[in-house]
């Protein structure tokens, strides 16, 4: 028995197939499947007429078809109207395709006109049968994004298909009176199927009103979903962990220093919502260096005063072993235990962890990945600290959410957001910043110089470290590629080794052995190593103070968010502190850009509005790893006043007509993966 298609037509398994790939499963994904642009079939163009450079349509007869073989195999055609000859070449076809194009045949070619050798010709044109009586379409010619396999034809036809009936609003027309925006369906309408006098960039506009509505369509589901999220999670019961200012009050009153103004109000966000009998779930963002982790630790402690384990993750085996490093020792001087567990430990050493965490004879466990992969259960788990969340996917996430009876959840980010960013996909979040940094930071001077210069910047190693300092030469990979020469860390530890003989130089990488890698970083934080050769392991979490000095190679080839990542490494004591970015040249105009962005500005909030703007808002914050639907229509940038009207449209819609808000993320989410900020 045959299963039933999720359209309302009938579509072969195979097509429904190919649909899914692009994320079509139902009438109302083909409804808003846009096209990526429209050309104009309405009209033929005289060959005579053509211009080369010009799209354009025309009617002509096959004078003759045959294969070339130079300069490399290609089925060539020489076509004909009343005014001229036009040369047709496919690099690409089928045996058939010589017998479809017979001499006397008539067919419609489109396509962009080219000057060849022999005169005007088009590469690889669109192309249907035709006659004297073939009727020409009645509007714009839409090209949708499609794949392997499926032919624009066959996507225009079930498109067509999922049009035919009229389109319901989801929205009241009074609602829409009051917002000034068109109806749905004439909306759809006009986008697939632009009438014959709309000019292609005029419908491709971002500013056209079809295109308005259905971002603030989009938004406002997105809005909608984000804000029923954080409606259910205050539904959810969990245990409160309120201030009993027994382990925080002595935990402060050893710190060295003093919290900052923004690092006490962040800390009395989350101790209030610690507080709370609904789960926590706040993001802490704050730059490179503004004192995340001893927020982290006020709220580990403020759980295990009330009796709860508190599980601290960290991304990259380097960070864990850092924040366990620094913290264990400050923990275990107030009498709380704390266990270390990662995939690099023997499984005896694992297995006795996690049955301590299951007997809760530990109250905090420091680890990375394996703290959610493996099938250790906590006694009493009451927070979970993520840090540099973007890392992790949502998946990754909710399964050590599940370890605990819905535990509070604390996740840290020093990249921070952009304001539109948060606004839209951090809705159902809520978000503490420490914006400033703590006082005795010193400035990080950045330096753009090109690797011709190398020797230069050797000498300047050199010198800071003979004076005292130590210094960071970072590069991007551990050894040599086919696909991308870079310089790599083995070849440039080895090189530097023969120029800078008189200096003690390591060596840190992913690939090596834990116990090798922890004792070259407590060799350098101890001073014995001057120069630390690093792949981008060491982007975060590492804190020497009296390195000063840091090299970053073939800067040109790594993003905005990493550069300011590395860069933060230095500037933690009173030295000077300087950061090279060694380029090499010719660099394209896209890394011209993050390196103007980078060397112009130490402002993380800046530098993340500015990468928002260069690669969007999946790659910035990970998201196409997690697998949450992107923006289609909306752009963060330029939307603005649309995302705003959307929030405060979807509180009015949760609480005055809850049938509205449930229609609309039916028809913009529905098979989409519905947002979640878990």
């Amino acid at each position: 028995m045959k299963a039933a298609s999720p359209f309302s037509f009938p579509v072969s398994p195979g097509t429904q197939a190919k649909l899914a790939r692009l994320g079509l499963f139902r009438d109302a994904d083909l409804v808003l499947h846009l096209p990526l642009r429209w050309e104009d079939e309405t009209r033929i163009t005289p060959i005579h007429d053509l211009l080369p450079g010009a799209q354009a349509q025309v009617q002509a007869v096959v004078r003759d078809a045959k294969i070339a073989h130079r300069p490399r195999r290609m089925l060539t055609l020489t076509v004909e109207d009343d005014s001229g000859l036009l040369g047709i070449r496919f690099l690409n076809f089928y045996p058939s395709h010589l017998k479809l194009f017979q001499p006397g045949e008539c067919f419609r070619f489109v396509g962009e006109v080219r000057g060849g050798f022999l005169g005007l010709e088009m590469v690889h044109p669109r192309f249907s049968k035709a006659g004297d009586d073939t009727p020409l379409p009645a509007g714009l010619t839409p090209i949708y994004p499609t794949t392997a396999g499926l032919a624009q034809a066959t996507l225009r036809k079930l498109v067509a298909r999922a049009l035919q009936a009229p389109l319901a609003d989801t929205l009241p027309q009074a609602w829409l009176d009051e917002l000034g925006l068109p109806g749905f369906d004439a909306c759809i309408r006009a986008l697939h199927q632009p009438p014959a006098d709309s000019a292609p960039n005029a419908v491709e506009s971002r500013r056209h009103p079809a295109r308005q509505r259905l971002a603030f369509d989009e938004l406002l589901a997105q809005q909608l979903s984000l804000a029923a999220a954080r409606a259910a999670r205050h539904n959810l019961l969990t245990t409160p962990l309120p201030a009993a200012h027994r382990l925080t009050a002595d935990f402060l009153s050893r710190l060295p220093f003093s919290l900052t103004p923004a690092q006490i109000h962040a800390w009395k966000e989350i101790s209030l919502d610690l507080a709370a009998a609904h789960p926590m779930r706040r993001l802490l963002q704050g730059d490179v260096g503004s004192g995340k982790t001893v927020v982290a630790a006020l709220a580990c402690l403020q759980a295990v005063e009330n009796r709860h384990q508190a599980a601290f993750m960290a991304p990259t085996e380097i960070l864990a072993e850092q924040h366990a490093a620094k913290l264990t020792s400050q923990f275990e001087a107030l009498g709380v235990r704390c266990a270390w567990i990662s995939g690099s430990q023997r499984k005896s050493q694992r297995t006795a962890a996690w049955q301590a965490a299951a007997a809760g004879e530990v109250d905090v466990v420091f680890g990375t990945h394996a703290l959610f992969q493996e099938a250790g259960r906590f006694a009493r788990l009451g927070l979970v600290v993520v840090d540099e969340q973007h890392r992790f996917g949502v998946g990754q996430r909710l399964a050590l959410m599940q370890k605990g009876m819905e535990p509070h959840q604390l996740m840290m980010s020093a990249t921070p957001i952009p304001r539109t960013l948060a606004m839209s996909f951090f809705a159902d979040l809520d978000v503490s910043t420490i914006d400033a940094l703590p006082p005795g930071r010193t400035p990080i001077a950045t330096r753009l110089v090109s690797a011709v210069r190398r020797d230069e910047v050797l000498a300047r190693v050199r010198n800071a470290c003979l004076a005292g300092g130590q210094a960071y030469w970072v590069c991007p990979l551990i050894e040599e590629s086919e696909k991308l020469q870079l310089q790599t860390a083995e070849n440039t530890y080895a090189a530097l080794r023969e120029q800078l003989p008189d200096l003690s130089i390591g060596l840190v990488h992913g690939r090596m052995k834990p116990a090798d890698k922890q004792a070259v970083m407590a060799a350098f934080q101890a001073g014995a190593i001057h120069l630390l050769v690093a792949t981008t392991v060491i982007e975060v979490g590492v804190d020497v103070p009296n390195a000063a000095l840091m090299v970053i190679e073939h800067a040109e080839r790594m993003g905005l968010a990493q550069l300011h990542q590395l860069r933060g490494r230095v500037g933690r004591g009173s030295r000077e502190s300087i950061c090279v970015l060694l380029y090499q040249p010719p660099v394209s105009e896209l890394a011209r850009a993050r390196l103007k962005v980078i060397y112009e500005s130490t402002d993380g909030f800046e530098i993340a509005r500015r990468d928002l703007q260069l690669r969007g808002p999946g790659e910035l914050l990970g998201h196409r790893q997690s697998g949450l639907p992107m923006l289609r229509f909306a752009d963060l940038e330029h939307d603005v006043a649309l995302l705003e009207t959307a929030r405060d449209w979807a509180k009015r819609c949760l609480s005055d007509a809850p049938d509205v808000a449930a229609r609309h993320i039916e028809r913009w989410i529905g098979s989409r993966q519905a947002l979640t900020g878990s």
